[in-house]
């Protein structure tokens, strides 16, 4: 996969689960240049977690109203 394969494919994750548009390409930029976590700024590591974490509620939250809506169909 290429690196603009890559960083389309974060770019929607994130911005599909509540990461803002500007944020989400920053960040997708970021993780799908592979560089390791010693060679990121402070800023850029911060950058990411925020992300990451916002990623991971939004995630979270759809998954429990996927299973909720599942439990009211049953």
């Amino acid at each position: 996969m290429s690196q603009e394969e890559k960083e389309k494919l974060f770019h929607t994750q994130l911005v599909k689960y509540g990461v803002r548009y500007e944020k989400a390409a920053r960040v997708a930029n970021i993780l799908a240049c592979g560089k390791s976590e010693e060679l990121l700024t402070e800023e850029e590591k911060k950058l990411v977690t925020e992300a990451c974490q916002q990623w991971l509620t939004g995630h979270k939250r759809h998954k429990q109203m996927v299973s909720l809506f599942q439990d009211i169909k049953s």
